[in-house]
């Protein structure tokens, strides 16, 4: 693979730490959810993966619709939901993406779905790994 870009971040003190990127740009309190056992005051790192998750399947929606001369409606919006639990070994996640497309029509959207699933780094890296279901909307 050919690196475009590497994103570097130091995370100390596990889930009840702290997340800083080289840049700076990124730093944040983290704490174990209420559900897992924490305080949940701070950001914890499934919410951390749907924001990233989120964002790039937007992106991978843009680059799929661009291909093929579409433009995406500016108010289109993922919903994240990940999940934790215990699998046989561990621990693993579990994803819904929800995506809204408003004014598209339904096989439209999703057609550009599946395609953006197909290319977005975050799909790639899940696939085989953990569920990941898709949600439509228009």
């Amino acid at each position: 693979m050919d690196i475009m870009y590497k994103a570097v971040v130091t995370a100390t003190g596990g889930r009840d730490g702290q997340a800083t990127s080289d840049d700076g740009l990124l730093q944040t309190k983290l704490a174990a959810p209420a559900a897992l056992g924490g305080k949940g005051d701070a950001t914890n790192p499934e919410q951390l993966f749907a924001a990233g998750y989120a964002a790039c399947f937007i992106g991978a929606l843009k680059f799929v619709a661009g291909q093929s001369k579409q433009s995406l409606p500016a108010d289109s919006a993922i919903r994240a939901e990940v999940g934790i639990g215990k699998i046989e070994g561990g621990f693993g996640l579990d994803v819904d993406l929800f995506v809204s497309l408003p004014g598209l029509a339904q096989a439209a959207a999703e057609q550009l779905v599946a395609a953006a699933h197909q290319v977005c780094p975050y799909s790639n890296a899940t696939r085989g790994n953990i569920e990941v279901r898709l949600h439509t909307s228009v």
